[in-house]
């Protein structure tokens, strides 16, 4: 890292009442703040599509249309997996038994992915340093894309807020096949070292890309041939890439979200990481039901980070609670209506970003 990035956590006064508020909030009831039958059954749910949706593409009778649809259902089955499954688990949030969050955690493995390294990438790095760049790994897209600012500007990204969607398309793949690979052999995400890799997650590491190859490469080229394979497969990635890369960006790349840099961040005495946090993210469509179900409650994703551990079946209530607090210590609670209204913020930001002067309109 450039600079050393430490937080001013000596008097915490928000976080402090809002946390007092949140635990009031499940002491009161007399829930747990990890997952219940209602995270459980979507786990069936989107677990259960995905395999049977896998099974009749390889075993099925189809027209080749409907194998067009069914890839991209398998995509949409596997990425909803990755946030309601994966993501609440690795956060430790999917159960109270550490065992049972280890094992689900592996989902992530299960999709292409590496659950170790990810935890690194997003729950220490992105979770801790959030739109600072020059650390926060999700930031780091190579020269292609101009994500803030401060990051270097090259006449290619005049034309990104056209072209990011097809790099969004194609991110799941390069983040399987390649990226992984790139951090595993490095032994560095972005600016940040790792420091060690236990001998378990070397071999969990290893046999989870052997059995990614053999169930999404070599059986499905054994039944449908190569050809149909290699659609299918191109189709499911571009969704669960396009999907993916959407959520997130939504969360923090738009118009009312803030970044830094290493110097900045580690220049401001007074910033605690609450109210980074508060300042480097937003929610969106919080009244959509059916899009909470389906992308695990990340959009609400301004609760997911001041409260990571706890499963995101409970923001929708814990967002009042927020807002609430946010009013009472005068900082900005960041939400779009709707999912559309964040998806033209992110474009717009894109957009400017893109010009070589930068310059928000008020």
């Amino acid at each position: 890292m450039s600079a050393k990035i430490k937080f001013n956590n000596n008097n915490p006064i928000f976080f402090q009442s809002l946390k007092k508020a949140v635990d009031s909030y499940f002491e009161n009831r007399g829930i747990r703040k990890s997952g219940n039958w209602k995270l459980y059954s979507k786990a069936i749910i989107v677990i259960s599509l995905s395999i049977a949706v896998y099974l009749f593409l390889l075993l099925g009778t189809y027209a080749w249309w409907l194998g067009i649809l069914l890839s991209v259902l398998l995509g949409l089955a596997l990425i909803s997996t990755a946030f309601n499954v994966m993501h609440d688990a690795c956060h430790k949030s999917f159960s109270s038994k550490k065992w049972v969050n280890n094992l689900m955690g592996l989902t992530m493995n299960a999709l292409g992915g590496n659950a170790f390294l990810w935890k690194i990438k997003h729950n220490i790095i992105h979770h801790t340093y959030t739109n600072i760049d020059g650390v926060d790994d999700d930031l780091a897209n190579g020269s292609l894309l101009r994500l803030c600012v401060t990051q270097k500007w090259r006449p290619l990204h005049r034309f990104q807020h056209h072209y990011m969607f097809f790099l969004y398309a194609v991110s799941s793949i390069a983040w399987m096949l390649v990226f992984d690979f790139v951090k595993y052999f490095s032994l560095k995400i972005h600016t940040t070292s790792i420091s060690r890799i236990e001998l378990k997650e070397h071999i969990i590491f290893w046999v989870s890309k052997l059995l990614y190859v053999f169930f999404y490469g070599l059986v499905p080229i054994y039944f449908v041939g190569w050809q149909a394979w290699l659609t299918g497969f191109l189709l499911v990635h571009i969704t669960m890439g396009l999907v993916m890369s959407v959520i997130f960006q939504l969360a923090h790349v738009v118009e009312k979200t803030s970044f830094y840099t290493t110097e900045e961040q580690a220049g401001l005495p007074s910033a605690a990481w609450a109210e980074h946090e508060i300042m480097t993210t937003t929610d969106f469509a919080q009244k959509n039901k059916w899009l909470s179900w389906f992308i695990g409650g990340l959009n609400f994703q301004v609760e997911h980070h001041l409260f990571p551990t706890v499963s995101h079946i409970h923001y929708p209530a814990l967002s009042e609670i927020v807002r609430e607090q946010c009013q009472k210590f005068s900082l900005p609670y960041h939400c779009y209506p709707t999912m559309r209204q964040a998806i033209a913020s992110h474009v717009r930001l894109m957009k400017q970003l893109g010009k070589n002067v930068f310059q928000l309109s008020a």
